[in-house]
């Protein structure tokens, strides 16, 4: 049983809450053994259409948990494992054959940001903060900002975010692409509500293959990503049929 997270299973979809108030939800060995063993339950449920995050109290994560960054300043060796152990969970958070949303409630800085971006979609309340904000401290980021960020904003917004180290307000994070939407901090469940069961009436078949085919244009040129899109879109029709009856009973609906 998980002791840093509150998992809600909703039949198709779930709803992970970082449950650490009183420590804003910073992550510690105890949340990286949690969210692997998460992981290992959802990478083989065949029936989850959609998994997010959130957090309760200020925040949604704050990072590193600050006795854990004491240790790691201290032993190199043991905070390369630690970064190693975070970016592995955010891989496979991206690698997951569904949805995935951040639904960010308050502050989200240093490994709580770049576990935000490593979501599909990221929900924001408008009196939530975020940054990568590891330069305050002299240091450059481990969980993948400077991979992510250039992809989601350009290189040279990504390097004025990691460099600056300043707080976004939700509406800067919506203008620059960095989160989709901005809602009151007291409908933000209820808006993730609606994302929910938006994906939870999609079929899961869709949502892997269009995911995969988006992260496919990251990596190829535009005529190689649009043949990648016709052979998945063939895949799609050949493996699951249900797509094709789906468009006909649209048709005889009118």
């Amino acid at each position: 049983m998980s002791e840093t997270l509150e998992v809600d299973r909703r039949d198709k979809v779930m709803v992970v809450t970082f449950d650490t108030p009183e420590r804003l939800n910073s992550i510690t060995e105890d949340r990286l053994t949690d969210l692997e063993a998460l992981l290992d339950e959802v990478e083989v449920d065949e029936t989850l259409h959609a998994l997010a995050f959130t957090g309760r109290g200020r925040a949604f994560c704050v990072g590193l948990d600050l006795d854990l960054l004491k240790r790691a300043f201290d032993d190199v060796a043991y905070f390369e494992t630690v970064v190693r152990r975070l970016n592995g969970i955010l891989l496979r958070i991206e690698a997951l054959p569904f949805a995935t949303i951040a639904a960010v409630n308050g502050y989200a800085r240093a490994g709580g940001f770049e576990l935000a971006i490593a979501c599909d979609l990221l929900l924001i309340g408008e009196g939530a903060s975020v940054g990568d904000n590891h330069a305050h401290v002299g240091v450059m980021p481990g969980g993948g900002s400077t991979q992510r960020l250039p992809r989601m904003v350009g290189s040279q917004r990504a390097k004025e975010l990691i460099w600056s180290a300043r707080w976004l307000t939700a509406e800067e994070a919506v203008a620059m692409g960095l989160a989709l939407e901005a809602v009151p901090d007291d409908g933000l469940d209820a808006r993730l509500d609606e994302w929910l069961d938006m994906l939870a009436s999609r079929p899961r078949p869709l949502l892997s293959a269009t995911k995969r085919a988006v992260a496919a244009a990251d990596r190829l040129e535009t005529a190689a990503g649009v043949e990648y899109e016709i052979q998945a879109f063939v895949d799609y029709l050949t493996h699951y049929p249900d797509a094709r009856d789906g468009f006909r009973r649209s048709i005889d609906a009118g």
